[in-house]
């Protein structure tokens, strides 16, 4: 868990991010460095997206899966890790 706390420490003090979510598979907010509402705002949307792209990568290629996801904005950067229990997302400000 401490190697979990660290590396979770590590992300929030690279340069830019806003903040980090980790979701489990349910969509379900765990951890995050965010308030409330704004967790459940992106844990339930990019919980959503992220298992429609891994559903169109599986339909394209069957021995395939999605890896990382991410998506830029003209106002935030939104990088999406899945793993098989969790997703890791990363919110941060791409102009710093």
């Amino acid at each position: 868990m401490a190697e979990v706390e660290e590396t979770l420490k590590r992300i929030q003090n690279q340069k830019g991010v806003l903040g980090i979510i980790i979701v489990n598979m349910e969509g379900i907010p765990i951890r995050s460095t965010m308030d409330n509402a704004t967790t459940a705002q992106y844990a339930g949307l990019i919980h959503q997206l992220s298992m429609k792209a891994r559903s169109t990568i599986r339909d394209i290629d069957a021995q395939n899966d999605l890896t990382f996801l991410r998506i830029r904005s003209k106002k935030h950067e939104i990088m999406v890790a899945p793993d098989k229990e969790y997703l890791l997302i990363v919110i941060q400000n791409p102009s710093e």
